[in-house]
């Protein structure tokens, strides 16, 4: 066998102590267990924070990630690397990284240039497309994968294609304490005397508890003296979006059980010392989950592991860990079947302190000594497997300069937006109050704030601004005609019944991304409503670009709410359409939906695009992919820039394309339209077309000027023969930050791969 140099340092990436988290607290002690059976081995720590005032971190805590600040992760890395770690071990659970689906992480983990060994704490058997993709890359990124259940191990090789050599199985660690009677515990809770049962962790609504407590009631017909202890503080995320609502409804369910001096309610994140003693005092643990996709299980793991006699529903882990009559399964949301097990229980002590022996001993396999020495077998396997080949800082080539994007700035959409809504145009760069609002800028300023979240832009006021945009959606929306209105006075007074077809398909556009997007329950409600209730009239629209921009709001919407037959069908019908214009029209000379090229071209191509590949039409796909190679062929001016059909005559068939006023709009819509060619085609030079269309913005175009001003923010309303526009209204400046929020998901989806 090759020789290894000793194992010098180990690093810990994940989320860590004091922050609640029951993730912070395994990565705190696995990291300690490991430190002090290897006491001569360094174990740094790079915790990721998800408040922007962080945490009072230990010393062993060396590096800080923001949650979602995408280049954190790859100073992060930058860290380790210059640190010289032999191996980075990663904490893995999907709600704890930046991204979608938790991808920023890998941006850190494909530049470190040591083995990554990573403890998978979720292995989902049903994932969506993105939680798919992250798991598979992290999974080919890392030397060895860890997790703590033969499920999980099951759902790796047979969901995720991971070799079975590269998976180990480690038990979640457990504290090594002394199997004691629980009588000996119990006077330190005031509890001597009564039959005690726990349940512990963060506190939230996919615990089960609401069961227990309906099962109480049976129990303590036969069992008068049973507590029930709910440990743990509520979910630091349940409290931030709903206060303490949840547990105030455990406390009303308790009294209108009449079992409230039955059950104790402590409200607070316990340290382990504390937890141990709380554990000891325990006749039984209930683990009462609402669903089987619990891969692991530390509440369960330490109850089990103390030596104590345990029910719990049939989750993944519970039912591996239990089986064999080391525990009672009950079946998932059953407070009778609780009720049943418990009174079992109480009434067969030999039974439960068997089964409580037998718990004990199986355990004595996962405390954390023994733990920790199973993973630095994983982490020298990991450097014997391993062969990284060393990754060179290297200066950036002319090429990657060029798609070096701009900082955000939103100094200029903040001084263009009110109370109201966002201003339809500005003086410069001052608002022009005269021409009021628009439902068309309002919806694009909606998907740019979806957009930024996603990012993970800090704007003090996306709140408020979020809040304004859908609000004036909401106003737009004449529910007697169901169909949006357009322009608003100054002075809020509509000033139309009805507006255009094409600005009731941004509203749908919109209000679909929200659906898809927001990470508000609330928001995603309200927009769910008004999408139903706005969406059919679409059906009767005759503008091909209003039905291209529905198909978009449909794609956004079907995201979260992909079983809805209604929204499937009509993405389907406006997609037939859209392709019976191009079969109508199209030549090989004239590649076209319509006899004449005008505004916001490729977003037709982009819907068509969007809807052949998730409804796997080639034929739609297909025409899609033609007409905007088509449009990119002939929006191309001298030296290669993208040259935009011109708003001075656009284009008529057997015409000549007008080269002036071009649009910030026309720039946006083949960005995004490139994009999802790129992502339906895989073919690079989809991205080379987005980074050429975006380049327009920066001064990639005839007159070589920048229409993006640095200063402001803002973006110059269009350019003409001689210059550009100096004024920076709300559509040519949301249509630069769109793009270039656009161009950054698609950056850091490209760096998760890299």
């Amino acid at each position: 066998m090759e020789s290894l140099t000793p194992l010098r340092k180990v690093a810990f990436l994940g989320d860590y102590v004091p922050r609640q988290c029951g993730i912070a607290t395994f990565t705190a002690d696995i990291r300690k267990a490991v430190n002090l059976r290897y006491a001569d081995l360094q174990c740094p720590v790079v915790a990721v924070t998800d408040r922007p005032e962080g945490y009072d971190y230990p010393p062993e805590v060396r590096f800080e990630i923001p949650e979602r600040d995408l280049p954190a992760y790859r100073r992060a890395a930058d860290f380790l690397n210059l640190g010289n770690a032999d191996v980075v071990c990663v904490q893995h659970e999907f709600g704890i990284y930046g991204g979608v689906a938790g991808a920023h992480l890998l941006a850190a983990v494909s530049a470190l240039r040591m083995p990554v060994v990573t403890t998978l704490h979720t292995v989902l058997r049903e994932p969506n497309p993105e939680q798919r993709r992250v798991l598979s890359e992290l999974a080919r990124l890392s030397a060895r994968l860890i997790v703590m259940s033969e499920h999980g191990a099951e759902f790796l090789k047979e969901i995720y294609r991971v070799p079975a050599e590269k998976i180990d199985v480690i038990p979640h660690g457990i504290p090594d304490v002394p199997f004691a009677d629980p009588n000996y515990h119990k006077d330190q809770f005031g509890v001597e005397g009564r039959q005690v049962l726990l349940t512990f962790g963060l506190l939230s609504p996919n615990k089960g508890i609401e069961n227990v407590l309906n099962a109480l009631p049976e129990i303590v017909k036969e069992f008068p003296n049973v507590v029930y202890i709910v440990l743990g503080a509520t979910h630091p995320n349940l409290v931030r979006d709903q206060g303490e609502t949840y547990r105030l409804s455990l406390e009303r369910l308790a009294q209108k059980n009449g079992v409230s001096r039955n059950v104790l309610f402590f409200n607070r994140f316990v340290g382990l010392d504390e937890l141990t003693e709380f554990i000891g005092a325990t006749d039984i643990y209930i683990t009462p989950y609402l669903n089987e996709a619990q891969i692991t299980s530390g509440t369960l793991a330490y109850s089990f592991g103390a030596g104590k006699a345990v029910i719990s529903t049939p989750y993944w882990h519970a039912r591996e860990l239990l089986a064999d009559g080391r525990g009672i399964l009950v079946p998932f949301n059953n407070a009778p079947a609780i009720a049943s097990a418990v009174r079992h229980l109480l009434t067969e002590e030999t039974e439960r302190h068997a089964m409580r022996k037998q718990a004990y001993k199986i355990g004595r396999e996962m405390v954390w000594s023994n733990v920790a020495r199973l993973y630095v077998d994983a982490f020298e396997r990991a450097r014997l497997e391993e062969r990284h080949a060393p990754a060179a800082f290297t200066a950036p080539t002319l090429d990657r300069r060029r798609g070096e994007l701009p900082a955000a700035k939103y100094t200029h959409l903040l001084r263009m937006t009110d109370g109201t809504g966002m201003f339809q145009h500005a003086t410069f760069s001052v608002p022009n109050f005269q021409h009021g609002y628009c439902t068309d800028d309002n919806a694009r300023a909606l998907i740019l704030m979806m957009l930024m979240d996603e990012l993970g832009d800090v704007l003090p006021e996306a709140y408020r601004i979020t809040g304004t945009y859908a609000a004036f959606l909401q106003e737009a929306f004449n529910p007697v005609t169901r169909r949006f209105r357009n322009f608003m006075a100054f002075n809020r007074v509509w000033l139309e019944e009805m507006g255009s077809e094409d600005s009731h398909g941004r509203a749908l556009w919109a209000l679909g991304t929200c659906v898809g997007r927001s990470r508000s329950h609330s928001l995603r409600e309200w927009a769910a409503q008004l999408f139903e209730a706005a969406v059919g009239m679409a059906e009767t629209f005759t503008s091909p670009r209003a039905w291209a921009f529905t198909i978009l709001g449909l794609h956004e919407y079907l995201r979260t709410l992909s079983g809805d037959l209604m929204a499937n069908r009509l993405r389907e019908t406006l997609g037939e359409r859209l392709l019976g214009l191009f079969q109508n029209v199209a030549d090989e000379k004239w590649m076209w939906f319509e006899d004449i090229v005008t505004y916001d071209n490729a977003r037709i191509s982009h819907a068509l695009i969007l809807t052949g590949r998730w409804m796997e039409r080639e034929d739609m796909l297909d025409a899609g992919l033609k007409t905007l190679g088509w449009l990119a062929e002939h929006q191309r001016g001298d030296g290669g820039c993208f040259r935009p059909i011109g708003s001075d005559g656009f284009w008529q068939r057997n015409g000549e394309p007008a080269r002036f006023d071009q649009q910030p709009i026309e720039a946006n819509a083949m960005l995004g339209a490139c994009l999802e060619a790129h992502a339906a085609t895989g073919d690079d030079k989809w991205q080379e077309e987005a980074m050429v269309a975006f380049d327009w913005f920066l001064g990639g175009n005839d007159l070589g000027l920048s229409l993006y001003d640095a200063q402001t923010g803002g973006c110059r309303d269009g350019l003409h023969l001689d210059r550009t526009n100096q004024n920076e209204g709300a559509e040519s400046t949301l249509a630069f930050l769109l793009s270039l929020s656009e161009m950054r998901r698609a950056q850091n989806a490209l760096a998760t791969l890299h």
